[in-house]
C-alpha cells in the first residue's frame, strides 16, 4: 500500500522544558537526548517515515532552535518538517491549537478537516504507526472526536490515567491505563480555544470521554516514558545491548 496517498499529518511535541531530566537538558533540549544511538527525538520521525507520514510538524519552546539545527527540513530521513515555535510552552492542547495551520489539510483552496496523529518527544516506543492508518480513516469519516493508545501502568505512575473498555475511552471501569503520549485528534477538538493561550489537554480528553468520543487501545510492546536520567541510561543501556 502506498500511505503517502493518505496524506495524514504527524506531530511531534517537542516544546516541554524537561526540567527533571536537569542537569542533561541544562544546555540541551530534552527531545536531543540520545538513547543507543540517535537522539530521542529521531526514532519517531524515522518511525514515522517507515509508516509513511511524510508530513511532520515539530514544536518547540525551550532551546528550540537547537532542534532545528539537528533536524533540519527532514529531507534525511525522508520527510518534510515543519516547525511550530513557541515564545513560552503552551502545554499540550495550546501548542497543537498553536500549529493548526501547520496540520490542517486543504484540497485546493478548500479547508478540509482531517485527523492528524500525535506523538510526544519524551518517550521511546517501537509502536508501529501504520496500524493507525485504518484508524485515521474511521475517525476521518465518524464521529469520534480522538483515539488514544494507551500501555500497562509503570512503576512510576501506578494509577493510570483512563479507563479503556472494548476499545472506548470510558469514565468508569475497573482498572486505569497510563496514556502512551500517542495519539488521534480531529481538529474540531481544539477550535474552542484561542492560539497562544496555555491549555492543558487532559481535561478535555476526560469531557470527550463523558461524551462518549474517544476509541482507544492497549499497545503491549516496547514503552519508556524517559521522564529521568536514571530511565534515559537505563533504556540507553538496553538499547545498545540489542
Amino acid at each position: 500500500m502506498n500511505h503517502k496517498k493518505e496524506q495524514f499529518k504527524a506531530m511531534i511535541l517537542a516544546a516541554g522544558r524537561g526540567a527533571r531530566m536537569r542537569p542533561l537538558t541544562d544546555n540541551l533540549p530534552k527531545p536531543l537526548l540520545c538513547v543507543g544511538n540517535k537522539t530521542l527525538i529521531e526514532y519517531h520521525i524515522e518511525n514515522l517515515a517507515h509508516a509513511g507520514f511524510v508530513d511532520i510538524v515539530i514544536n518547540h519552546a525551550y532551546l528550540g532552535k537547537m532542534i532545528e539545527t539537528a533536524l533540519g527540513d527532514g529531507s534525511r530521513y525522508g520527510v518534510n518538517i515543519c516547525y511550530s515555535p513557541e515564545t513560552i510552552a503552551l502545554e499540550t492542547a495550546g501548542g497543537i491549537v498553536r500549529a493548526l495551520p501547520l496540520l490542517e489539510s486543504r484540497n485546493g483552496d478548500e479547508l478540509v478537516e482531517q485527523p492528524f496523529l500525535i506523538v510526544n518527544a519524551d518517550i521511546y516506543s517501537e509502536f508501529n504507526f501504520s496500524t493507525l492508518l485504518p484508524i485515521l480513516r474511521q475517525i476521518n469519516k465518524g464521529t469520534d472526536i480522538a483515539h488514544l493508545v494507551m500501555v500497562s501502568n509503570q512503576e512510576h505512575h501506578p494509577d493510570g490515567d483512563f479507563f479503556l473498555d472494548s476499545g472506548r475511552l470510558v469514565p468508569t471501569g475497573k482498572e486505569k491505563l497510563t496514556f502512551s503520549g500517542i495519539s488521534i485528534y480531529k481538529p474540531s477538538f481544539f477550535y474552542g480555544i484561542k492560539p497562544g493561550i496555555v491549555s492543558k489537554l487532559a481535561p478535555m480528553l476526560c469531557q470527550a470521554i463523558t461524551e462518549g468520543k474517544v476509541s482507544g487501545e492497549h499497545y503491549k510492546g516496547k514503552w519508556v516514558d524517559v521522564g529521568t536520567p536514571e530511565r534515559l541510561y537505563r533504556l540507553d543501556a538496553q538499547l545498545k545491548n540489542k
